[in-house]
Parts: C-alpha cells; structure tokens; sequence
C-alpha cells in the first residue's frame, strides 16, 4: 500500500491565512478583543500595493518573501486613509531568540522602505533640487512618514512557550538600568491556548481542534466529538492535520485504516468529484451523450486533484501518480491532464 502524503506544515498555514476573512478576524481577536476595526475589504496583499505604497514591485516582493504573510491594510480616517502593514509569523517550535528574530523582521521591513525612498530622491534629479540639504543627506524628507508594521506570533507547539516575549527578557539588564535600554515586545498567540474572541466560524474551529489536539488529553476522543458535533471546513481539518504533524485528516476525524476517506488525498478527490458531477452534467446536457457526462467528470476529478495537489506544494511527480492511481489512467493520459490544468492554475 502506498504511503500517505504528509502535509507541508508552512503551506498549509500561509494558505490558511491568505483569507482576508480569516486574516482579519484573527487580528481582531487578538489586537482589539474582537471587535471589527480590521474589515476584510480593507487588506490587500502586499505585492498588489506596490504601485502607490511601496512604488516598487521589488521592494514589496522582498518584504514579501521574508514574512510567512503580510499584508497591507488601507484604513479610512477623519484625516484621509491610513495604511498599516499587518504581518503573521507561524512557529511550530519555541525559538528562545524570538524577539530579537521578530525586530529583525520589522527592521527589514522598515529599511527597505526608507531604502527605496532614498534611492528614488538620490536618482531623480527633479526631486533632489527640491531637498534640503539635511533631507539629501538623510535621505528622507522632514514630512516623510514610514508605513508602520504589526507582527503577530502564532506558536503551534504542544508544550507551553516558556521562552522570552520582549527583547529586555533577553538580556542580562540591571534594574537601574532598564529604563534607559530600548525594549522590544512580541505579540504572541498560543494555539493550545485558544483564548481569543473570534467571530469567523472557521477560525473557531480551528482553534478549538488545536487546542483539543495540542493540549493531548483524550484529543482523539474530544476531536471525534467536536467534528460530529460542527460542520468543519475541509481546509480548517487540513490545516489541523499540517499543523500538528499529524500525517492525514484520518488522525483528526479518529478514522483508522488505509481505505479510509479522510487523507489529503481523498479530500483532493472529493473536491474533483463535486467539480467533474457538475461540469459533467453540463457537457453532458450540450452534447447529449453518456460519454459528455463521463469526459467532464473525469476532466473534474483531474483537475481537482491537480488543484489541490499545487495549492498543498506537492510535486508534479507526486500528483502524476496519484492521478493514474485515482482515475486508473496511464502515464501518457495523466501527464496530458497536468500539462492542460496545471498552466490554467498558475
């Protein structure tokens, strides 16, 4: 029997979170107990903003890359739109350096900031006759603001964070001395806590599974409890299964057994099946024919798998096989399906 495929903890989790839904509600909860300041319609990811936030596609795509997700968030005010970066870091195990690694982050994001406006007011030339002599110097005009970031630490670990959360926690300090070293605090969520007052039903879920799961104590028992007792969205048991290393949804429903269907890839195949049934129908009701119905639910379930499989960072090769696996087709046929559907998902 072949193996089950584990699911890639950091992709799940930034999948997850790519939701503006989801995103916003969870700041929500943790930075205003749960009242609705940040709306989903405010975020934007930060590569869509560079034109008129960050004026350059390779500044934003930096900041980007070093963040496992960020995103921009444009506020109305009484004094014209404010804009904030919001960024979430997923920790599966306690970093003891955290502060200093976060303040690391947030320097970065900062510098690459003032560093494209520096290089934009040293290589325009009809901006820099307008400096100030100090502001040439600087690189930075007296009436330049910086785009101001909030970085939230979600810890998925099962043992409770016993590391520092602020940068002074860090250091050997004298307490007379305190007052006058710079600190620099971490915002940090414990998963296993489960203590935020959150609104979006998907995100209820998943901290209860994870709380139920990271705080081991009869877990199968109580996750089989809860998930018949809610209607818990495939992606949330997904990101439960990713989360805690767990290697299928098998380990969160309390299924046992190889022909179970609760693994990653049923869950993939699922999907196509509910894309092929209706694509089917419809080529079938066009064309008139049996075999309308067969094709379109045969191109579903690869394309469906062929989705899936890409959104969860699996290799081509892994999803080639477990398209001539699920849909008994040859090499040949399974390569084709990829090459048409992969380019469509890109």
């Amino acid at each position: 029997m072949a193996r089950r495929k584990s699911i890639k903890t950091d992709i799940v989790v930034k999948n997850y979170w790519r939701d503006n839904v989801r995103f916003a509600d969870f700041f929500n909860a943790v930075l205003f107990e749960g009242r609705q300041v940040i709306r989903p319609e405010d975020l934007e990811d930060l590569d869509t903003e560079n034109s008129f936030v960050l004026e350059h596609k390779a500044l934003a795509e930096g900041i980007q890359a070093a963040r496992d997700n960020i995103k921009i968030c444009k506020r109305s005010t009484r004094y014209g739109v404010a804009f904030v970066m919001l960024g979430n870091e997923a920790q599966e195990h306690i970093h003891y350096a955290m502060p200093l690694r976060l303040m690391g982050y947030d320097y970065g994001t900062y510098k690459k900031q003032y560093d494209e406006k520096a290089r934009k007011y040293r290589n325009d030339p009809e901006i820099k006759q307008t400096l100030e002599d100090d502001e040439l110097l600087s690189g930075m005009k007296r009436t330049d603001r910086l785009i101001p970031v909030i970085t939230l630490v979600v810890y998925y670990g099962e043992r409770p964070w016993d590391g520092a959360t602020s940068l002074h926690e860090m250091l050997s300090l004298d307490e007379d001395l305190a007052p006058f070293v710079n600190d620099y605090k971490m915002l940090l969520v414990e998963a296993r806590k489960n203590n935020q007052k959150l609104h979006n039903v998907e995100n209820i879920d998943l901290f209860n599974l994870l709380s139920i799961f990271l705080n081991k104590e009869k877990r199968i028992e109580k996750a089989n409890e809860y998930v018949r007792e809610h209607e818990v969205a495939g992606e949330v048991l997904m990101t439960v299964a990713g989360v805690t290393g767990r290697k299928s949804i098998c380990d969160v429903s309390g299924k046992k057994g190889e022909d179970a269907m609760c693994t990653i890839w049923e869950e993939i195949e699922k999907k196509g099946r509910d894309v092929g049934r209706e694509e089917g129908r419809e080529e079938g009701r066009e064309e008139g024919r049996e075999e309308g119905h067969t094709q379109g639910l045969l191109e579903g379930r690869a394309r469906g798998i062929i989705d899936m499989g890409l959104e969860y960072g699996l290799s081509e090769n892994d999803i080639l096989k477990q398209l001539q696996k699920k849909l008994k087709i040859s090499a040949q046929e399974a390569k084709e399906y990829f090459e048409l559907f992969a380019e469509q998902t890109v």
